[in-house]
C-alpha cells in the first residue's frame, strides 16, 4: 500500500493549483481511492482499496473556520490559489475565513467537493485528467 512519505514527494512537486491534475495522476498510480483534507490543521486522511487508510500529520497550529459560509469569496480565493496566487496555508487560511472545513477530493469520479461546517456540499469541481 502507499505511504504518506510517497505522497508527499509527490506533493513537493505542486507548486501551484495548475500541477494538481499532474498530481492526482501520479498519486492515483500509487493506490490512493480519495482523500479528505482538513482546513483546521492541514492534515489529510489518505484512503485506498480494502479500507485501507492513512493520515498526515498536521501542517499548522489550529485555525478555526467561520460559522458562516461565504461561497462567493471561497470562489475568488480558490480561483486565486488555483492561478498561483497563494501558497497552501494561505489557501487553507482563506478557506477557513470563508467557513470551509474541509475538501475530498475522489480519484475514481475525478472530483473534488468543499464542505462547510454543517456538512454542506459548497462547491463541487471536476480534476481535469
Amino acid at each position: 500500500m502507499f505511504t504518506v512519505q510517497q505522497i508527499d514527494e509527490a506533493h513537493s512537486k505542486v507548486k501551484s493549483g495548475a500541477e494538481f491534475p499532474a498530481y492526482i495522476q501520479e498519486i492515483k498510480t500509487f493506490g490512493v481511492k480519495s482523500f479528505e483534507t482538513f482546513v483546521s490543521d492541514g492534515h489529510t486522511d489518505y484512503h485506498g482499496d480494502q479500507d485501507y487508510r492513512t493520515s498526515s500529520d498536521p501542517l499548522y497550529a489550529p485555525l478555526v473556520s467561520a460559522q458562516h459560509t461565504n461561497a462567493e469569496q471561497f470562489s475568488k480565493d480558490l480561483k486565486n490559489h488555483q492561478q498561483g496566487g497563494t501558497d497552501f496555508f494561505t489557501f487553507c487560511a482563506d478557506c477557513a475565513k470563508s467557513g470551509i472545513e474541509k475538501w475530498i477530493v475522489d480519484l475514481d469520479k475525478m472530483t473534488c467537493i468543499y464542505y462547510d461546517q454543517s456538512g454542506q456540499e459548497i462547491l463541487t469541481e471536476q480534476i481535469p485528467s
